[in-house]
Order: structure tokens, then sequence, then C-alpha cells
């Protein structure tokens, strides 16, 4: 029989009930509905008691919901659940007695007892159900950065690192290498928590590069059921390359400097030309004109 049901003291006919369990996922914020379902014969809410409580031993205080004869009564409901329960009014009749839990936290996981007692003759319980309550948030796409290499540089020790965010619960981050998809260990993993509740993750891996690098990450939200994954195909960039376009780029301005100069000198000769006839046409003019005098 349930702990902690307070509001009545009186003799019970004790039965054997199948206790009905359910594990509910919910993210972090949104509502949840914890599900209490009798599918007996037609039922009176006036003689019935129903009962929400947290299961688990350790709490002080146990009481969710309670409906009595029909009605809600707050009198001996947690503080922490104060205008946060709701009973779907229409449903009740038909044995449906399912709370909605509004705005859920990390405090909110619990094992969570439903139970149904029916005033007749005498007080007897009808119906039990538990429903574990499990909160999850969706971390984001990891970010996965990698070296950038080049041809010299297999064998060298390199870093790479992944982060996400704003998940819940803590998760499991993997480093695959999918050239053989082995499991690498993390140099480092680093899991924070922030205010709201929810974690980031940065871990790093540092391996020997080779000439075919295919590294992935992977965040594992277990709650969920979710794996996101990010991946690195090394892109190598070759020395040979490099210093070929180096050259070519120092050739060319080498071609445009030799050209910058040839065309000053074509244009210091063409004035040097238009000087000397300037010259020669003002000599002749002179020369002309003191023969006329």
């Amino acid at each position: 029989f349930p702990h902690n049901l307070p509001f009545f003291s009186l003799s019970f006919n004790l039965v054997v009930i199948a206790l009905e369990e359910k594990i509910i996922v919910s993210k972090l914020g949104d509502n949840a509905t914890l599900s209490c379902i009798y599918r007996g014969r037609e039922l009176h809410l006036k003689n019935l008691r129903v009962y929400w409580q947290i299961a688990d031993d350790q709490e002080e205080c146990s009481v969710v919901h309670a409906l009595i004869s029909g009605q809600d009564n707050e009198s001996e409901q947690c503080i922490h659940f104060k205008n946060r329960t709701q009973l779907f009014w229409d449903r009740l009749k038909n044995g449906d007695f399912s709370l909605l839990l509004l705005n859920v936290s990390q405090s909110d996981e619990h094992r969570y007892k439903c139970v149904v007692l029916q005033k007749t003759e005498y007080t007897r319980v009808i119906h039990q159900a538990e429903v574990v309550l499990s909160l999850a948030a969706s971390y984001s796409q990891p970010i996965l950065s990698g070296p950038i290499r080049n041809s010299d540089s297999t064998g060298e020790e390199v870093t790479f690192s992944c982060k996400s965010g704003n998940g819940y619960p803590e998760p499991n981050v993997y480093w695959i290498n999918k050239t053989d998809n082995s499991h690498l260990p993390p140099s480092q993993l680093n899991i924070t928590p922030h205010a709201d509740g929810t974690y980031s993750v940065f871990s790093t891996l540092r391996v020997k590069a080779t000439s075919n690098m295919q590294i992935e990450c992977s965040i594992e939200n277990k709650i969920l059921r979710e794996n996101l994954s990010a991946n690195y195909t090394q892109q190598k960039q070759s020395n040979g390359s490099s210093t070929e376009s180096h050259k070519n780029l120092e050739k060319n301005g080498q071609g445009a400097q030799a050209a910058g100069i040839v065309s000053i000198v074509v244009l210091i000769g063409l004035l040097v030309v238009l000087t000397c006839w300037l010259w020669r046409r003002r000599s002749s003019k002179l020369v002309s004109y003191t023969g006329n005098e």
C-alpha cells in the first residue's frame, strides 16, 4: 500500500492489483502528461479519492495532487507543485486520472505513483499506476575543428576539437577513426553545467597524422536516443604546389616590373623626340625672322 497517503484513517479491503508502470520522456520546459487510466466499471467521482504522489522514499513531501470527492484538495500538496498540476476533468468519469505537469524541470525527475481509492461500504484501492518521468534536451549539432596539414606532417601529432551545447542530461562523447571504425580515447573532456540546467561539452583528441585521416566526433543523448556527429576528412596542402604557386607569383611580379620599366623608357624617348622637334621648329622660325629683317 502506498506510503504517506493523507486525509483519512479507515479500514481497507486489501486486494492484489497489477501495477502499471510507464516511462515518460519530456523535454525541459515542456508539459508532461503522467498516465493513470482505470478501465473498470462506471465511476462516481463523489465516491473516489485520487492521489498522485512521489514514490521516492527520500522525499519529505510526497503529495503531488489530490482529488477528494470530485474536488481538488491542495492542503497537503507540495509547494514545488503548486499551480503546476491539472487533471483532465472531461476524462475523469471515464477512468482517466492522468496528471498534467506544467513546465517541467530537472527537479521533477521522479517516480510518480497514482492511487485511486473507492469508498462504498468500505474504502478500497481499485487502481494503481507508476510513471517514471525522465527529462531531456537535444544537444546542438557538434562543431568539429581539425588541423590544416601539408604533405610533410605525416607522423606528427595533431589536435582535433569538438564542441556542442544546450543539452540534457550529460552526454556520451565518442571519437571514431572512420578508416576502420575504431574508437579513440579523448585527450580532454569537459562537461559544463549552466544555470538553466543544460550542459555544454568540449573535447579534444590528439593523434598522429596519417596520409588519409577521417575522424568523427559523436555526441550521444541516451534518453532521447539521439546521436549527433560531425566528420573531418583530411584536405592535404602540398608544399610543392604551394612553392610552385609562389614561384609563379614571383615571375608574374618580375614580368610586370620589366613591363613598367620599358613603358617608362619609351615615354622618356617620346618626350625627348618631341622636345627636339619643338626646338628645331622654333630655331627655324627665328632664322626666317632674322632673314626678313
